[in-house]
């Protein structure tokens, strides 16, 4: 028995695969998904979103967005995603040490905090499945 998994973002339909099992980040923590679940849903926080496939297990980086288990159907809508081989490192570097740089010297709102300290975990995990890291 296999899991259906379909991740979407706004832009593009980034996968649809059978799976033996998900994980996924949930907003309360890393939520392990097999066969037979209970039906969820669950915002997504960012982080790595990984499924196997056969003893082969494949990462990708979701930020934003839902997930949904329904029977064998899981269906990520996120704001944000992408395969480790679409990531540039050297991007996600500057992008991460630009966030540090602001939080260091903060003195916005609440609102624009919570979108600095975004940045900076989208960047970080950027790095950290580009380097071959995630989930390890």
């Amino acid at each position: 028995m296999a899991l259906q998994l379909d991740v979407i973002t706004p832009e593009r339909r980034l996968l649809s695969e059978q799976a033996d099992a998900v994980t996924v980040p949930g907003l309360g923590g890393e939520l392990g998904i097999l066969p037979g679940h209970t039906p969820l849903i669950s915002a997504l926080q960012t982080g790595v979103l990984s499924y196997t496939q056969g003893g082969a297990t494949r990462r990708l980086l979701v930020s934003g967005g839902f997930v949904e288990v329904n029977g064998d159907r899981v269906s990520v809508l996120a704001d944000l995603a992408e395969f480790p081989e679409e990531v540039d490192a050297a991007r996600a570097r500057l992008e991460r040490e630009e966030a540090e740089r602001r939080l260091g010297a903060f003195t916005g709102t609440p609102e624009e905090l919570a979108e600095v300290r975004a940045q900076l975990d989208r960047a970080s995990t950027r790095l950290q499945l580009a380097s071959g890291d995630a989930g390890r």
